[in-house]
């Protein structure tokens, strides 16, 4: 059963610190324009951007892209470690949360503009939603499979 519960464990977090890496840094193809947070210039992500113009509050392109992106990166770092990974796991959980809320409030919604030109038209079908949910998911999973460290469990007598 601990097998099966390390190897579990190793999947799921090596999957979730790839996905967070492409969403962060410049993926292995190359990215619809809007899409990545380190590899966008400023004002052309389309998350931070739309969620710019709906609010009316500028911090969130370029500055909440970036402080969003290097949490990203530091979840996916201590996803990759052991000892750490119930650590990434609860942070991943913690940005992801806020980003479903974002993607069910008025201001994001599910389905996002395919640019941030408004005349382009057409939405993204809820691609950028099912990301976020997913990887909400994964961490939670992570949180589950993940064992404690041996001063962390609770003692049986």
């Amino acid at each position: 059963m601990r097998l099966i519960r390390t190897v579990t464990s190793w999947i799921i977090a090596l999957s979730l610190a790839f996905v967070l890496v492409q969403l962060t840094l410049h993926p292995f193809a190359p990215p619809p324009p809007g899409w990545v947070k380190f590899y966008d210039p400023p004002g052309e992500h389309i998350v931070f951007q739309t969620l710019a113009r709906q609010t009316g509050a500028a911090t969130f392109e370029p500055a909440g892209r970036l402080i969003a992106g290097v949490l990203e990166l530091i979840a996916a770092a201590a996803l990759i470690l052991p000892f750490t990974r119930r650590f990434g796991a609860g942070l991943l959980t913690m940005i992801m949360g806020v980003g479903v809320l974002l993607h069910l409030s008025p201001w994001l919604g599910q389905a996002l503009p395919r640019s941030t030109e408004l005349l382009a038209g057409g939405d993204d079908g809820g691609r950028a939603f099912f990301v976020t949910l997913g990887l909400f998911i994964g961490g939670v999973l992570l949180l589950i499979v993940q064992e404690r460290p041996p001063s962390a469990a609770p003692k049986r007598y």
